[in-house]
């Protein structure tokens, strides 16, 4: 049985939703980032990154959600594009776009609106501006395709659902009125019974909610060491 250590966060989620996709057997072990489970040994020999989601399946280790799930869908054969280069070569493009664009704009966006001190007014616009730019290129990706390699739905679908499920809270409350090509995207995979699978994992585990103090020294290490 495959161990997936896991949040709430959108990158575990992305490797929740290809589990109940699949229906591979796996045990949800939570990961309290907010009291600092990231940083016990146990979990950085599985990680030294000290990040979630990771799976351990049999003497496998992988790290990382978009090596999860290329890990993930070659070992199944299920949710990957036609057997062909070219489409080798889409998949990984948009999946590294998702792993070096999307993820990065997103949660830097996130951290210096809703979390750093006020008047850093250069660093919230660079990452909004990056951040609508990313999302933009995805909406438009999808103006003439039901999927973003096409008409299959794949695990490059997954990697994004992962982050387009706090697009508001990214971007602000009117961004899905900007983004009507992802929206209607974001609404048909949201609507998959799997999806409500992945989201039910909140019921199996009260994770800390809200930013304490305790909660602070363990996400912005930077600051402690300031």
């Amino acid at each position: 049985m495959i161990k997936f250590y896991y949040s709430l966060g959108p990158n575990p989620m992305k490797v929740a939703l290809f589990l109940e996709e699949t229906g591979l057997p796996y045990e949800a072990i939570p990961v309290e980032s907010g009291k600092g489970d990231q940083f016990e040994p146990e979990f950085l020999a599985l990680n030294p990154n000290a990040k979630v989601p990771v799976i351990v399946d049999g003497d496998v280790r992988v790290f990382d959600s978009n090596a999860i799930l290329l890990y993930l869908a070659e070992k199944t054969g299920q949710f990957l594009p036609d057997d062909s280069p070219k489409a080798r070569g889409e998949l990984l493009s948009w999946l590294m776009f998702i792993a070096s664009g999307i993820g990065p704009y997103s949660g830097q966006a996130v951290h210096f609106r809703h979390h750093a001190p006020k008047g850093i007014d250069y660093a919230v616009e660079r990452y909004l501006f990056e951040a609508r730019r990313h999302y933009g290129i995805l909406d438009a990706r999808l103006a003439d395709k039901p999927f973003l390699l096409g008409a299959k739905y794949t695990i490059v679908d997954m990697a994004a659902w992962g982050w387009a499920r706090a697009v508001p809270f990214i971007l602000g409350d009117d961004a899905w009125n900007t983004l009507p090509h992802l929206k209607r995207w974001f609404d048909d995979v949201n609507a998959r019974p799997a999806a409500a699978r992945a989201e039910a994992l909140k019921n199996k585990h009260a994770f800390k909610a809200g930013l304490d103090e305790e909660s602070r020294r363990h996400l912005f290490r930077h600051v402690k060491s300031a």
